[in-house]
This record gives C-alpha cells, sequence and structure tokens, in this order.
C-alpha cells in the first residue's frame, strides 16, 4: 500500500535524489521545530537506502523543495511521513538495484546495497547510486509494490545520531529572528484589543514626533508602524498604542477564565459509544476535574519576514506548514498561491498552534503594500500572550460504576470545552483587515477518513482499560469566548490527567493498590509491562501511607487508544505549595528512531505538563486576555525540575509510534496521585496553586 502522504506526493524524485557531490537528497513535508524530526525522518531513509547517515543532505522545507505533507501536527511525523519517506525510499532502492542488475547481467537478488554501493556475492561491482543515477527514472510515481526492510536490518536507526538542526542553534543564525536581510525595514503591528474592535482614530503626528521618519500603515483596523531600525519601531509602537482610540472592543468578564463558566456558554452537544446506563445496584461514584486556558508561552515571541519584488512574494516562516501557510499568505494578499514562495526558518517552538501564522502573515500584508524591502515583524511578549490563540479550557465530569468485587464496569466522560483547532480566517490580520460584525468565525468540522467526526476535545476520554460499558458527551462552545487553537496533545492530556485521577479515587474506594487495580484492567500485555517496569523504576512497594506531606503516585495512558504506551510516576513534597521530588516514565514507543531524541521529546512533554498543572492560568479582563507578562503567566523554573528518569521500552517495534505528546497526560495525573497521596485530600482543578492546597485541606 501507498501511505497517504506519498499518494499525495507521488513522484519519488520529490523525496529521493542522487547529486553530483555524492551526496542524496532527501526531503519531506515536515517542519523541524525542536522535536528532532528531521534527524529521525533521514534516520529512516538512511536506513531503508543502506546510505551511511552523513552522506545524506536533508533539504529545508520550502513550498516547491518538500512534498506538501500538510501541517506538522499530531507528534505524528514519524507515523505518517515516516512511513512516506519509507516507502519512497524503499522503492528507490529496488528500481536502483533493478538497474544495476541489468547493467551487470545478473539477477537482483544476486545483489545487495552497502554504503550506498552494489554488491554481487558481498563483492564490490563498481556500481553505487550515483554512478546509475542517470539510468534511473525518478519521475515515475511510486507503485508502492517495494517491500519494507525488517526493523532489525534498518541501519543507522536506533542510534543516538547528533540532531541535525543543533550545531547552527548552538553556533548561530539558527532562528527565524536572526535573519537579516539587505535593505530590511523593521515593523511592528498594533493590535486590536479584540477581534471586533474598530479603529476610531489614530495621532499619526503624535506617533511621528516620537519617531521622525516612520512609516504608518492604516488599513481598517490593520496598524503598522514600519521604521529602519528595530529599536524606532519598539518607540514607534508604543507612540502608536498611546495615539489610537479604538470604539467596540466590548469587555470580557475575567469569570470567563474559569472552568466553571464553560457550562454558563451555548454549546453544540454530541454523545457517543454505549447507550445511557440503566439504573442498577451496582455503587456509582462521581468527581468533577478542570483545567483552565492555558498559554502556549513560547520562550521567544512569534516573528515573520517578507519580500514583495517584481510581482513576486517571499516569506519567512517558523509556522507548522509552508504550504498552508502559503494558502494563508495567498488569501491575505490577494495574490495567487504560485507568486507566494514560503521557506521555513526554525523559531522558538509552536507545539500546538501558537502565534507562529500571526506574524509573517503580517508582515505578507505590510509587504505587498510597501514593496521592494524585506519587511520583518517581530512580536512582543504582550502580544504572544495577549493576541495567539490558547489552549481551551475543560471541565470534565466523569461517573462510573462498580461490579461488587470493585471493578470499573461502566464509564461516562461529560466534557464541556472549545474547539481544539483554529478557525479559518480567524487569524489577526484577517479580523483587522476586515473586523467582525458579529461573532468570530467557528471552527471547521474535521472528519476521519472513515467519515466520522473527529473532535480534539474527546481524545483519551475514555481511561485506557478493559471497561464494559463506555461513553462520551461533548459540550462544544463555538466560538470561544477569546481565540483558542490547539495546544501540545489537545484534549488528551487534560482527559488522561482527570481519568487517571479518577481511575485512584476508584481504586481507594475499591479499598485497591492503585497499581494492582490498573493491571487487573489492563489485558494488553505492552500495556501491563509499561506499569510493572515503572513500578519496578519509582520503587512503588516502599509508598506508604497517605497524608505524611510525601506522596508517591502513577498514572498510564495509551496515547489516543491507538498509540505509544507510556506509564509515568510522580514523587513529591507538599507543604504551602507543591515541590517535585523526582519523576519516572516507562514507555513502549514502537521502533525508536533516535533513543536520545525520544528520551528529549518524554521529558520535555513531562516538564511541560508539571508547569500547566501547577502554575499556569490565562487570566482574563478588559477586552482580553489580562495576563500578558511572565509575571502575570509564571511556568515551571529550571530549579524546580526534578531529576527525571526515563525507559524505553520494546524498540525494534514494526513502525514507530509518536511521542510528542504522550508523556504530558500521565504525569499530570501522576502529579495529581501523588498529592492526592501526600495530602491525604483530593484536589481536582489545574493548577495546583497553594490556595487551592488550603482550600482542600480547609474543605476536608
Amino acid at each position: 500500500m501507498i501511505p497517504p502522504a506519498l499518494q499525495a506526493n507521488p513522484e519519488l524524485g520529490r523525496w529521493v535524489r542522487f547529486e553530483p557531490d555524492g551526496r542524496a537528497r532527501i526531503a519531506f513535508g515536515k517542519m523541524e521545530y525542536g522535536q528532532g524530526a528531521a534527524t529521525a525522518l533521514a534516520q529512516l531513509a538512511a536506513g531503508e537506502l543502506d546510505l551511511p547517515f552523513a552522506r545524506l543532505r536533508v533539504v529545508g522545507a520550502a513550498t516547491g523543495d518538500v512534498p506538501d505533507e500538510g501541517m506538522t501536527v499530531g507528534s505524528m511525523s514519524l507515523e505518517t511521513s515516516g512511513l512516506a519517506v519509507r516507502t519512497a525510499c524503499a522503492e528507490v532502492r529496488a528500481r536502483f538495484l533493478a538497474a544495476a542488475a541489468d547493467k551487470l547481467g545478473c539477477d537482483p537478488a544476486e545483489l545487495s546495497v552497502r554504503d550506498g554501493a552494489f554488491l554481487r556475492g558481498g563483492a564490490p561491482t563498481g556500481e553505487d547510486y550515483w554512478t546509475l543515477a542517470g539510468a534511473v527514472d525518478l519521475i515515475r510515481p511510486a507503485t508502492g509494490e517495494a517491500a519494507l526492510k525488517r526493523p532489525d536490518d534498518l541501519s543507522v536507526v536506533g542510534d543516538s545520531q547528533p540532531r541535525l538542526d543543533l550545531p547552527p542553534k548552538v553556533f548561530g543564525a539558527a532562528f527565524l529572528q536572526d535573519i537579516v536581510l539587505p535593505g530590511m525595514r523593521h515593523a511592528r503591528v498594533l493590535h486590536q484589543p479584540a477581534p471586533q474592535a474598530r479603529l476610531k482614530s489614530l495621532d499619526e503626528a503624535q506617533v511621528r514626533h516620537a519617531v521622525p521618519g516612520v512609516d504608518i500603515l492604516i488599513e481598517e483596523a490593520f496598524v503598522a508602524v514600519i521604521c529602519a531600525s528595530e529599536h524606532d519601531a519598539v518607540r514607534a509602537l508604543g507612540a502608536a498604542e498611546r495615539a489610537a482610540v479604538w470604539e467596540g472592543a466590548g469587555e470580557l468578564d475575567p469569570a470567563l477564565a474559569e472552568p466553571a463558566s464553560l457550562k454558563s456558554l451555548p454549546s453544540e452537544s454530541f454523545a457517543a459509544g454505549a447507550a445511557p446506563a440503566e439504573r442498577s445496584n451496582r455503587r456509582r461514584i462521581s468527581a468533577t476535574y478542570a483545567k483552565p486556558y492555558i498559554s502556549h508561552a513560547s520562550l521567544a515571541p512569534s516573528a515573520g519576514i517578507a519580500w514583495f519584488r517584481e510581482g513576486r512574494l517571499t516569506v519567512w516562516t517558523h509556522n507548522q506548514g509552508v504550504y498552508p501557510m502559503r494558502a494563508l499568505v495567498a488569501r491575505v494578499t490577494g495574490l495567487d498561491p504560485s507568486a507566494v514562495e514560503v521557506i521555513h526558518a526554525q523559531g522558538a517552538g509552536c507545539y500546538g498552534h501558537n502565534g507562529a501564522d500571526d506574524p509573517p502573515a503580517e508582515a505578507a500584508v505590510i509587504a505587498v503594500r510597501r514593496p521592494g524591502a524585506p519587511i520583518r515583524v517581530q512580536w512582543r511578549r504582550e502580544d504572544e500572550f495577549g493576541h495567539a490563540p490558547v489552549g481551551t479550557a475543560m471541565l470534565i465530569e466523569l461517573s462510573a460504576e462498580l461490579d461488587a468485587s470493585g471493578r470499573l464496569v461502566d464509564y461516562t466522560a461529560e466534557i464541556w470545552n472549545t474547539p481544539h483547532t483554529w478557525a479559518r480566517g480567524h487569524s489577526v490580520v484577517e479580523t483587522a483587515l476586515k473586523p467582525l460584525d458579529g461573532p468570530p468565525p467557528t471552527a471547521p468540522a474535521r472528519r476521519l477518513p472513515d467519515g466520522t467526526r473527529f473532535s480534539g476535545g474527546l481524545l483519551n476520554a475514555i481511561p485506557s482499560y478493559d471497561i464494559a460499558a463506555r461513553r462520551t458527551v461533548e459540550h462544544v462552545i463555538d466560538p470561544p469566548p477569546i481565540r483558542t487553537s490547539s495546544l501540545r496533545g489537545l484534549g488528551g492530556p487534560p482527559n488522561t490527567f482527570a481519568g487517571e485521577s479518577f481511575i485512584d479515587e476508584l481504586a481507594q474506594a475499591g479499598g485497591a493498590d492503585p497499581l494492582a487495580y490498573r493491571l487487573s484492567m489492563i489485558s494488553e500485555p505492552r500495556g501491563r509491562a509499561v506499569l510493572q517496569r515503572l513500578a519496578e523504576m519509582c520503587g512503588w512497594e516502599r509508598r506508604g501511607e497517605a497524608g505524611s506531606g510525601h506522596g508517591l503516585g502513577l498514572a498510564y495512558d495509551r496515547h489516543r487508544d491507538r498509540g505509544a504506551f507510556c506509564a509515568c510516576a510522580a514523587e513529591v513534597d507538599v507543604e504551602a505549595e507543591v515541590r517535585l521530588v523526582r519523576l519516572w516514565c516507562a514507555c513502549d514507543g514502537g521502533l525508536i528512531v533516535n533513543p536520545d531524541g525520544a528520551r528529549n521529546q518524554l521529558e520535555g512533554g513531562m516538564i511541560m505538563a508539571a508547569s500547566w498543572l501547577l502554575k499556569e492560568q490565562v487570566k482574563l479582563g478588559g477586552a482580553g486576555v489580562a495576563s500578558t507578562t511572565w509575571d502575570d503567566y509564571p511556568i515551571l523554573r529550571f530549579d524546580e525540575v526534578p531529576p527525571i528518569e526515563i525507559e524505553l521500552l520494546n524498540v525494534r517495534d514494526s513502525r514507530p509510534y509518536g511521542l510528542g505528546e504522550i508523556s504530558a497526560g500521565p504525569v499530570m495525573a501522576a502529579i495529581s496521585n501523588a498529592v492526592a497521596h501526600a495530602l491525604g485530600v483530593r484536589i481536582r482543578e489545574a493548577p495546583f496553586t497553594r490556595e487551592k492546597i488550603a482550600a482542600a485541606l480547609l474543605a476536608n
């Protein structure tokens, strides 16, 4: 079978070519934004082609240069693009073997490949990929007929190859923010206080007095100041803020920042799963969990560059897909997509969907109206916190029925949330050029290949256990009160936080050990293996009595019910605040392409999720987001990160699973369960602040 990404880009030469300098050109349509995907995908290519890793040249992502694989999302680059890369490379290898056999007058089965050279009976033939490059047509589409190698035969795969993206980051010039182009001008955009706000007036004289020579662009509610230096652009933006008068911005109730407010908003409901449970004599237990709106909190604010000359527009972006970026730029500028080239340059990361799309789109609008010079738009911290989309709040009501033995036999998850996707037409530049007359646009409906509805809010809504009857009810608030989008893992981490905390509550109700209770409901051997190994790693048998102030908790999850198996444990001390003592993770991620990269992804997800649970919450006020500085929006600090131990299991499976999202939910739940063990009472709403700790103890 031909993987979907290869079906959409069937020409083999777009994926693999052999260059005159003795290297193999490898291209794929997934962006590298800090997760190490480019290195791992290149390792898969090297393994299928039998090439030394050093002989690869991985092409930087740019429209026209790489296959169109849409967005880099869902921690699925190795699962989806990896299969396409392997399939393309396997077919290229087979075609070259056939060409070598034809030239040598032998059967292809007599030949093998080592380091790019063709051997016959183990002896060199004098032929390699480069000597035969002219004889093999890679313009022809893939057929999908070549067999993939067995995992154990993939050289390079399983090695911790040095990351391709790290040297330029260490030695300079890696990031989009560092790019300097000849004659570049620096722009700042004065953002609407709310999407429906209109610019009543701007005292341009006041701005020009503050920064002589500033170029001011005004179109509807889109206001940009353009200067020769970044310093002047910053000063001009400050002056423009003081000189602008807006109308129609409205006021947001600060209470809307609380997850409980979701129930008060209009929503559309979707039910799925088993029929509603009938009345029974079984023991019924319920609990409500909550997670607030959370910022992406990227360490560097988003940026973009655009250059319009001779009717063509070039855009540099650090977003998640060069082809979707081209579509957005074409839409906001009115240019034909064929007149737009988009080049990816790394930024500070955009797990989920932060503001990375916005500055390049703003730069494109300015560049088309001010042709000839490159235009650089850099957001401030206040812009990133105040105008980038945020991760949705979630309210999760869980109910369960236990049989006479205490086993979980019926489970219901009822969820309130806003869409975990970004609505088309809701970029800041689009709403500025055409301020909203009514509510913001709604998010597009997403369908799986079988036609069923996809919702990020339902990911891992049901815990990963053998439960006889299960159902979900989702209430989607769309449009949301503030701009929301995907955040790392979508609804998966909050649902796992809620579900795995609830499983601990059910175990306690049944008088069972939390580990034994979980193992009794898992028939999948790989799931049992990660939990059992985790118990050994964290010393589960030494877990003491609850209420001592010192806690040990664990949690388990199979990502999206079809991906990697992951179990995490947390050791905490709790007084006025939660102090992380140690974290553990056991993960079966299938075929591990780059062990160091895999551990980095798991560790990064654990730290990020610990910060979500203990620290983070977007505050609302005025016309929008009120938490626009690091003082308003604290995150986990370096000195609060505990030692972390990670173990990878079953590393030579037939295929890799995505690992970028898998550890977040289990570690949130593990910390939650450890805190409950330490206190003897449970906190069910993130973030776990000292106020919530005090309230839980007083209520007990």
